[in-house]
Formats: structure tokens, sequence, C-alpha cells
């Protein structure tokens, strides 16, 4: 569930790489908590035969449970990646099947951060980029250092439209010199 490192360009650098933020494994790690207390529960109390079979059932009910709210969860903040390069965004999602979305950093057109209360506190927040083409708009959500993220991707957007920029100037057709020379007026 690691992050390809294959699919950069030869000159290509990675700036950030992030996982959304652990604020999201909160809810999870509490329903694995009580999942396992319910299975210890189920094989320690029970003393007869037919309320065994009980326990064994719920027990068996919790694991589901446990496995479809929790360790789900867990598998899909793994897998997802949020990479900013000198290049582009990357971000990629999915534990089965994979989700890969590239925003190429000329094309994007606006950001901004949102962040309630408690977020502030934990220092993570929502960041939404908007970018020229059919998608549009990508949201992503818990990111860790929300304001750094901003920021550095102000910084590589700057610096992205300046080596554009000098790349433009460059390339600008002139008219072969001829070698003659205006004389000034007399």
């Amino acid at each position: 569930m690691a992050f390809p490192d294959d699919i950069l360009t030869t000159d290509e650098r990675i700036v950030l790489r992030l996982h959304p933020h652990w604020k999201a494994l909160v809810g999870p790690i509490l329903i694995l908590a009580v999942a396992v207390v319910v299975l210890v529960a189920a094989f320690v109390l029970p003393d007869e035969g037919s309320s065994r079979l009980g326990f064994a059932v719920i027990a068996v009910a919790v694991g589901v449970v446990a496995l479809w709210k929790a360790i789900w969860p867990l598998l899909t903040w793994r897998s997802t990646h949020y990479i900013f390069t000198d290049e582009r965004v990357l971000l990629q999602s999915g534990v089965l099947a994979r989700d890969r979305r590239d925003i190429p950093l000329s094309r994007i057109n606006d950001y901004a951060m949102t962040q309630r209360f408690i977020e502030r506190l934990l220092g993570c927040g929502t960041f939404t980029i908007e970018s020229a083409g059919e998608r549009g708009q990508a949201v992503l959500a818990n990111v860790p250092g929300v304001g750094r993220v901003q920021t550095t991707l102000y910084e590589l957007v700057e610096a992205d439209r300046d080596r554009h920029a000098v790349g433009d100037d460059e390339s600008v057709d002139r008219e072969p010199d001829s070698g003659l020379r205006e004389l000034p007026p007399a």
C-alpha cells in the first residue's frame, strides 16, 4: 500500500508526502477496542452450554462489524496518499481498486483550506484544489498541517509559473541578425 515512486518522472521531486490526519483513525480504533472487549467477554463470561452458543453468535457478529467499521477504514487510511511534487499534485486512494488523480501545477486555478475548531486544535483541515479540467475540484479531507500544505502549494505553483514564464521568453522567435547596423543620423 506504499506509494509507488516509479510513477514519478525522472526529474520530478517529492516535496510533501502525506496520509490523512490520524484523527480519521480515532473512530475505527475505538470500535476495534470495543469489539475486542466484547469478544473476550463472549469467551470468558458464559458457563452453560446454551448461553455459550449465544455468546459465540454475538462474537461473530461483533467480529464482522469490527472488520467492516474498523479494519476497512484503517486500510483505507493507509492506502490514501496526498503527494505534492515540483510538477504536480498526486492523489491516490483505494484498497482493492485504485483511484489516482494527477493535477499538473500549471492547471491549478485556486486552492483553499477550511478548519473547524477541533481541527485547528489537532492541526488538520480540509484542503480544496480547483483545477482547469473535466473533474474540476479535488477535496482532500483530514489533511495534516493544512496551513503548511497551502503555503507549500502556493510556492510550488508560483515556482512552476516562473519556470514556464522563463521558458516562454526563450522560445520567442526573433529575426536572425543580418549583421547590418543602422548608422546614427549625421
